[in-house]
């Protein structure tokens, strides 16, 4: 097995925690609605995500399964809390289903990719900022839940880093799907 496939790395492990967090962090928010708690699991699933880059990098531990790992539990994260935040009526419908269909635009084009003979297309800076923008909105999105004056001075700060994260994930999801459609069409002869 060469370096960059090995499975059962101290990375690997710290991811395959932070995904098993995503159904309690999804129980949280929409079973007993312990929004504290909630943050408190994506606090804990934010240090595992920036501790298993750098445990990666310290012990030469870097994997293709680490690499497929950390955007998925990113992306599950997400949807949980949209799910959630849709269903106890804290963000539109429409915002999930533009970001659930981002996504879906650009995994449609890998299969594609593949076919023409190329891989996947390499991860930009601007797609880790529109995650990092929109999961960032989630604890201000619950904190503006709260009926006090903070809750009062976390909406205008949790709509604002919303919309921007979701204005940045079509952005970067519309590079994506341009690279795709672009490689394709150099693959094929006219």
């Amino acid at each position: 097995m060469q370096e960059g496939d090995r499975l059962w790395t101290v990375p690997n492990a710290l991811s395959v925690l932070r995904l098993a967090g995503v159904p309690l962090f999804l129980w949280l928010l929409l079973g007993p609605q312990e929004d504290g708690w909630a943050i408190v699991v994506f606090i804990v699933s934010g240090i595992t995500d920036w501790l298993d880059g750098k445990i990666a990098r310290w012990l030469n531990q870097m994997s293709k399964f680490g690499a497929m790992l950390d955007p998925l539990a990113d992306r599950l994260y997400t949807l949980a809390a949209m799910i959630a935040f849709v269903v106890r009526d804290i963000v539109p419908l429409w915002v999930v289903l533009i970001v659930i269909g981002r996504d879906l635009a650009v995994l449609v084009c890998l299969p594609l990719l593949r076919r023409a003979g190329y891989g996947p297309p390499e991860v930009l800076y601007l797609g880790k900022g529109a995650t990092f923008v929109l999961l960032y909105a989630f604890p201000f999105l619950l904190a503006a839940q709260l009926d006090s004056s903070f809750g009062r001075f976390c909406a205008p700060i949790a709509y604002a880093f919303l919309t921007w994260g979701v204005v940045l994930y079509l952005w970067s999801g519309l590079i994506y799907v341009l690279q795709a459609v672009t490689a394709i069409r150099r693959a094929r002869p006219l």
